[in-house]
Parts: structure tokens; sequence; C-alpha cells
């Protein structure tokens, strides 16, 4: 049957509309968890075939090579029963598609409710002639029926589908599969062999260890005020190990009069940061939102004058600082905006990005976009076109061996995560086999903040491209009323409280490291599990006094899951 249907929003065309059976089927669907179908998916000349397993899989739809179904825009050619969704389950989408005729393009998913209302549910960058995995879901706010539609940019675009896939999890399944993904990307297996120098075993070995540095940063951003109060002070140096600032380091702060830098507050708060070991993320070099420039940069109309400017606050910022940061958003959300394009050329960001790689070779530099991971709805800078501009800049000429990096903001609004769409859109990001870091997580006040920002938190911790997250909270003085972890007296908050909790839970505690490696018999060999970083290592033996040695041990994931560490002993 056909039928013309009218365009959905945003320029896409509905190519295909499953209103589809809801029937218990026991088939495969790609495991959102499963690092080999996470991150290289990207056109494959054959989808693979569907095997059954013992899962719970709300829809399948598997046609064979010879057969795929061609779905043309404004038109619904198949038609079954409507999917139910239940409020609060976690569902993973799934669909391998390919594209005929025109270029490549995004193809997406689309849950339409009852009501009419749009969930966009995940998207892919499809090409002609091979298959790609589109992945996403729904975690519905209401339960009800709901259609799904896959989506294109391109009115002409005729998209083939195949082992379209939909699957249930409800939300302590997700956290058990997060668990133990947990355990697969954040820690390794630790075996001492402590001998002497004939190679006989030393029994009755003390080995003790203490976490020294963290792997995986759960940080904080900080403001000026924290000049101002000692208690700020106290409360952050005592939780977290990286930091942003959020508008010192800015251009408009540096430079508010034309010639005039003031780097004092944003000096002074670096200092406290290197006093207490807390590294410092760059943010931001520039920002191409033409509001966030400094009053007196929009009034240059020049060309040639407006790169003058830009080149210097460019050379001031970055060798005022080379060398004492880990990272640097070079030209803030720019996918978002184009100031400087429009003013200095389409290729500006990436020559900005030369410059600063030129500047500091060794410092991370990232793209750094909202709505990329938290919203669906997002078209401007969807996970596929943060990739392609990150990709873009890496091409530029000169750009090859940049640490380039993916800065996530994650400004999640004040309802129920959509964690199955946000885990898609981190396995786009990190396609590119670039670190991935969550750069100013936060979320408005709302009676369920604590609990949903504890989803979001796990969430990004159990990717595997994930390297690290910083919210943007702080106590009632810091001025941070959407993310506000602490009262007037620092006492903790309820979303405070989580902060805390992940804190200590991320950060390997000497008490769950078995202090006494025992060896009863020759060879005989233990395991013990610990989270990636650095340890201080102290072996001793209680009845020989001269048998004392120490050592650094890195623990890390390039290891593989597990590191043999093997001391010799002098006595």
């Amino acid at each position: 049957m056909r039928r013309k249907m009218k365009n959905i929003n945003n320029g896409f065309f509905p190519c295909m509309l499953f209103l589809l059976m809801c029937l218990v089927y026991s088939g495969i669907a790609i495991d959102p968890f499963s690092r080999s179908h996470s991150l290289k998916t990207e056109c494959i000349m054959k989808p693979p075939r569907s095997i059954a397993e013992q899962e719970l899989t709300l829809l399948s739809r598997s046609d064979e090579d010879d057969s795929d179904q061609e779905w043309e825009n404004g038109a619904i050619r198949e038609m079954a029963q409507r999917i139910q969704l239940q409020q609060g389950i976690i569902y993973s989408f799934s669909a391998w598609v390919k594209l005929r005729g025109g270029n490549d393009k995004k193809v997406g998913v689309v849950f339409r409710s009852g009501n009419g209302r749009l969930v966009h549910g995940g998207e892919v960058r499809a090409k002609q002639g091979c298959w790609s995995l589109l992945k996403g879901g729904i975690v519905p706010n209401v339960s009800g029926p709901v259609d799904i539609f896959f989506e294109s940019e391109d009115r002409e675009a005729k998209i083939y589908a195949n082992n379209v896939l939909l699957k249930r999890f409800s939300k302590e399944e997700w956290k058990l599969k997060q668990n133990q993904l947990i355990e697969k990307i954040r820690k390794n297996k630790v075996r001492f062999e402590v001998t002497y120098k004939n190679k006989t075993t030393v029994k009755d070995a003390v080995i003790s260890l203490k976490q020294t540095k963290l792997s995986f940063l759960l940080g904080c951003a900080m403001n000026f005020r924290i000049l101002q109060s000692e208690g700020y002070r106290k409360w952050f140096a005592s939780r977290f190990a990286i930091t942003s600032f959020t508008n010192e380091m800015k251009w408009y702060t540096t430079e508010k009069v034309r010639g005039n830098e003031n780097y004092t507050a944003a000096d002074s708060m670096l200092k406290f940061a290197e006093e207490n070991g807390i590294l410092v993320r760059g943010h931001t070099v520039l920002w191409d939102d033409p509001k966030m420039q400094p009053s007196w940069v929009k009034k240059v109309k020049d060309p040639e004058e407006l790169m003058n400017v830009t080149l210097n606050r460019i050379n001031s910022v970055m060798k005022r600082y080379k060398g004492k940061l880990t990272g640097w958003d070079v030209v803030n959300e720019n996918l978002h905006w184009d100031y400087f394009e429009k003013m200095l050329g389409v290729n500006a960001s990436s020559r900005f990005y030369n410059l600063a790689y030129k500047l500091d070779p060794d410092v991370t530099l990232f793209v750094n976009e909202y709505n990329t991971i938290e919203n669906p709805g997002e078209v401007t800078a969807t996970p596929v076109k943060v990739k392609d501009k990150m990709e873009e800049i890496l091409a530029y000429q000169g750009n090859e061996n940049i640490k380039g990096a993916i800065g996530a903001q994650g400004h999640f609004s004040p309802t129920q995560p959509n964690l199955a769409y946000m885990r898609s859109a981190l396995d786009t990001l990190g396609s590119l086999g670039l670190p991935i870091w969550i750069t100013e997580l936060d979320m408005p006040k709302c009676p369920n903040q604590a609990k949903y920002m504890e989803e979001i938190l796990r969430e990004a911790y159990s990717h595997p491209a994930v390297e690290g997250i910083i919210i943007f909270a702080g106590p009632e003085v810091s001025g941070f009323d959407k993310l506000t972890l602490a009262d007037k007296d620092f006492n903790n908050t309820e979303t405070g409280d989580v902060i805390d909790k992940l804190l200590k839970e991320w950060h390997q505690k000497t008490s769950d490291i078995p202090n006494i490696f025992t060896v009863d018999h020759e060879n005989e060999e233990e395991d013990v599990s610990l989270l990636h970083g650095l340890y201080n290592v102290n072996v001793s033996h209680p009845q020989i006094k001269n048998l004392s040695t120490s050592l650094c041990l890195e623990v890390t994931k390039e290891m593989g899951q597990r590191q043999v560490v093997r001391v010799v002993i002098n006595a």
C-alpha cells in the first residue's frame, strides 16, 4: 500500500514507518554495551545475520540481502501493529542501513507517541553500497504506543534497512550491564610475583598498595568566587583533582579593553589549583558565538584587522599557560556558531587549531559542543556532525598530528535522561578513536536531580571512550544555582551526596586491596583487581628485616586485562 505523508520537523523526511508487532521475539539485537559492535560499524559490505539468543527483543525485522526493503520518502510501504512501550524501561534500537542514489546522508530513527510527540532516537551517516549501523533508543516518560520512523535529510534518498531491532532493559538490567563493562574497561587484574635472585619464591611476602593518581577523573568547574572564600577552597581541594574555569580564561574576561590584558583572576585560580595538585583544563581560547566576543572585537569589521587581533589572543593565552594545562577548547561551539568563519573564511577554525598546535604541541585540543549527547532532537551539533568537524580539523594541512579530543558539554534537561541515546552518541563520537570528556555536566533543579545525575555519570563512566568528566557545580557560595552540591555551611545537598559517593567509588580504596599475599607453595599466584591509575607498592616481610623494597606501579588499559608485576629481592 502507498500513502503520502507530510514532512516532519527540521527538514527531515520520513522514509519508513514501522507500525510494529508487539511480540516477544528471541533474536539478536546489537548489544549497546558490546565493545565489538560499538565503535567500528561503518561501511561493511554485508550486515551480520540474526542469531538466536536468549534475550528479550520486542521487534525484529531482518531482510535477506537479495530482498532488502526499499523505502521511498513520503510513502508508507508496510504496516503491522504498533509497539507498546513502558514508562521507565530503557529501549535500545539498532538497524543496519544503506543508501541508493544521491550522496552520503544522515539517517535517523524517530519514535512518534500517540499524541504526535516526536522523540529522535539516534542517527548515522549512511553511505551508498555498504551498510552502517544506526544505534539509539528511547526511555519513555509515559507508557503507550509508538510508531517508529526512519528519517533522512534528503528527499530523494532511498534507504535500505536490515536487522531492525528493539531491545528492552529494566534499569536494574542496564545498571548490571554497566557494572560488568566497568570491570572490563576501568580495572585490571594484577598478579604480584616476589622472588629472590635465584628465582625461588619469597613466601609470606607482605605487599601494600596505595593509589596516588587516578586514571579516570571526576572533576568540577570553579569560578572567581573561590578566591574569596576559604570554605569554598577547602571544600573543593578535598574532593576534586581536575577543574576548568567557567569564565576567567575567556577572551571577554582577560581583554575587556583592547590592548589591556588582565589575567589576574585566572593566574590566581591556577596558582590555587597547582598548590593543591589540581589539574586544569583550558576553557576557552576562542568562542565562535558572535555574542560572546569582547565588545570591542564586535566593532572590528576589517577581516585583516580581525585576524591580527585574533592571532594575538591565541598567542597571548596559549603562551602564557603553555605546559600548565591538560587541554584547551580552541574554538568553543564552532558547530552551533560560525562568527570567525563568516568573518575570516570557512577554514578559520582549522587554522586556529593549527596555530594552537604549533604553540603547544603537547596539549590536548578539544572540539567542544553542547546538545551532542544530551539532546536527541539536536540538528546542529549531532554526534555525526561533531565527528565530521573533528575530522575536518584533523584533515587540514599540518593538523594530522594534533592530540585531538571531543568535549561533550552535557547540559541535560530536568527530565529522565535517554541513556540508550547517550550511549549511542558516545559510540559515534568514540569511533574516531579519540578521547571523550564530558566537559560541562549540569542539570536544572528538579525533584529527581540527584537520581538523574547519578544515571548520567554512571553512563559516562561505563563507556570505554570517555576519559573524564567535569561537572558545572559547586557549593552555594560558588553561585552554581543549577547544580548546587552543598549549602551555605558546606553541608551536602542530595546531589552532593551522589557526587561524593561516586568520587569514593571510582577511587581505589586501600581497604579494598588485600594487604598480605601469602605464598604457601612454590609458584603460587594471586590476582588483585585494581582501578587504572598510579600506585605506590611496598614489599616487606614480617620475619626478614632487610627484605623491603618499594616501586611505582601504573595500571593501564593498554596493558590488557592482566598485568604481572615481578619483584626481585636482593636479600
